[in-house]
């Protein structure tokens, strides 16, 4: 540890500083490497205000991480990076309204443990459960209901440390704007503190999946294959041009657990993982082995498949199976035909219906491809960097490749492009958390006509650029930026080779070093003006501290 850190340590003994200097960061696919400078796990919000305090005066970066389950660079850094886990206590249950105040660091899956106790759930949940409350809205988590939107829509209120080490409230009614920018903040605006939410009774669901032809898929697409059941996702297996439809809707029957399969089990996990591991040098096989693990795996033909019943929380997850790159992106609901059968075209060599100019030749991907669906559009305030549909449903087309025993698939680069432009061509948008290659900084701004409302909000709190990294300058801010602007801000150093294949990512940090006042003076003097400027401090210091006061 630095040492002149050791010395600033001493100015506060009474408030734990729990860091550590030897953790190696890495998104879950695997796909990134990092090596944090510090890696903070704070117990409080006095422990969290402390590392705002001392980062500020030794001039570093924050990243704040849950389970880094996106796979992208978003986390990466050589800077000080917080963990929540231990700052997840469940703090208020109101059983009438069903309203829920947490700490903004529980898990998921922890959180819908301790809420089905009480006879309480989550209204909608995504695939997994491993994230933080405060990570899964930090990038607009979504699950596949037309039902329901993003987690975002049923916050009610949050709770955020800012740069300068003041607590922050907002919500629909006061501090709007901060409302709007934190619901999909990026980890570039503060630390989210805590979250205020609003819950269901808890409900089992009873689920069926059955397999189809894709054209059957398309003819029912606008005649209640999306309504008539609360939540509904296809897997869509583009060689066989069939789809996997599975259907939940919430039920008062007994739990029941789906049948056993064996190839559903660790055997079958092991196999398919050295097929596609072989595939990596054969790859033509690869519509052969979605043949095979349709009909082998999955144990059905044509017709119902599996069924159970199972409280909501748990049937409503998937095993995401292996190490992989994720592509998602959000369309208009009634383009989603022609995404799919274009999509197919290219898949399938008939690039006179495919229309995309991305040569195909050669080119075999893995399935399945995930299609969900929600709808935002009724969500007022909406946040600023909603990527779903403003007007009407949103659908999410996901280009999962898997990365087998950590390889890289040699049809990444031309498949995503191709992907990609066909989203562009249909008013899409991607996935903040997602893997996506060919999206421009200026296409990023024509997609999102709020994005200058977002870094407006996201400047005033943050001038000095404490939560911005490279991933935020790469996509978001603007040109006119100049690194002098974000004294505190992070750039990519170099990306390297690393373990299973990954890269290993290494950040400079322009600021880098003690302050010369070692003290809160040094931000006070250059962004306290600011600061108390901007009209989303006006009466909104939850935390009482003044703001040179010593921690």
């Amino acid at each position: 540890m630095d040492p002149r850190l050791t010395r600033e340590l001493k100015n506060d003994p009474a408030t734990p500083f729990r860091a550590s200097t030897s953790h190696l960061h890495h998104t879950w696919a695997k796909t990134y490497f990092s090596r944090p400078e510090l890696y903070i796990q704070p117990h409080s919000i006095e422990e969290i205000q402390k590392v705002v305090t001392l980062a500020r005066k030794c001039r570093r970066r924050l990243v704040t991480v849950g389970c880094s389950h996106s796979p992208s660079d978003l986390t990466c850094t050589s800077s000080w990076m917080v963990n929540l886990d231990h700052y997840n206590k469940i703090l208020h249950v109101d059983k009438t309204s069903k309203v829920v105040v947490m700490e903004a660091g529980i898990r998921l899956h922890e959180l819908g443990r301790q809420l089905r106790e009480v006879g309480l759930a989550l209204p909608n949940i995504g695939s997994i459960d491993h994230q933080s409350i405060a990570g899964a809205l930090a990038t607009a988590t979504h699950g596949s209901s037309i039902r329901h939107g993003t987690l975002a829509q049923s916050v009610l209120g949050l709770k955020i440390m800012l740069a300068n080490g003041r607590t922050v409230s907002c919500s629909r009614e006061h501090n709007l704007d901060l409302y709007r920018a934190a619901l999909v903040s990026l980890g570039a605006i503060g630390i989210i503190t805590e979250v205020t939410y609003q819950m269901t009774d808890a409900f089992n669901i009873e689920w069926l999946q059955s397999l189809h032809p894709l054209d059957e898929i398309i003819l029912e697409w606008d005649k209640g294959l999306w309504t008539e059941n609360e939540f509904t996702r296809i897997w869509w297996l583009p060689y066989m041009k069939k789809a996997i439809k599975w259907t939940a809707s919430k039920t008062d029957r007994q739990e029941h657990p789906p049948v056993a399969n064996v190839w559903s089990g660790k055997l079958g996990y092991h196999i398919y993982h050295v097929l596609l591991y072989f595939s990596q040098w054969v790859p033509r096989i690869l519509p052969a082995l979605e043949r095979f693990v349709t009909n082998v795996q999955y144990g059905f033909k044509n017709g119902l498949g599996g069924t159970a019943v199972q409280d909501g929380h748990t049937g409503l997850l998937m095993n995401c199976l292996y190490s992989q790159f994720v592509n998602e992106w959000a369309i208009p609901l009634d383009r989603g035909p022609e995404a799919i059968n274009r999509m197919s075209a290219w898949l399938n060599r008939d690039d006179e219906t495919a229309r995309i100019p991305v040569s195909s030749k050669g080119i075999y991907v893995h399935a399945p491809i995930e299609v969900r669906v929600t709808d935002n559009s009724m969500t007022q305030p909406r946040p600023h960097l909603d990527n779903t549909t403003p007007d009407g449903p949103t659908l999410y087309l996901n280009a999962t490749l898997y990365r087998p025993y950590g390889c890289d698939p040699p049809c990444r680069g031309r498949y995503y492009e191709a992907f990609e432009y066909l989203m562009k061509e249909l008013g899409g948008r991607p996935h903040w958390a997602k893997n996506f290659m060919t999206v421009t900084k200026e296409e990023f701004h024509n997609m999102y006509p709020e994005m200058g409302d977002w870094l407006r909000v996201r400047n005033e709190l943050d001038p000095g650029g404490m939560f911005v990294g490279d991933w935020h300058r790469r996509n978001l801010l603007p040109e006119g930026d100049r690194p002098s602007s974000l004294p505190l801000g992070e750039k990519e150093k170099m990306t390297t080779s690393a373990i299973a294949e990954g890269q290993k990512w290494s950040g400079h940090m322009p600021a880098k070093g003690l302050s010369p006042q070692t003290s809160e003076e040094s931000f006070e003097m250059m962004h306290g003006a600011e600061a108390e400027r901007s009209i989303l401090f006006h009466n909104s210091n939850d935390s009482g501290d003044e703001e040179g006061e010593e921690l």
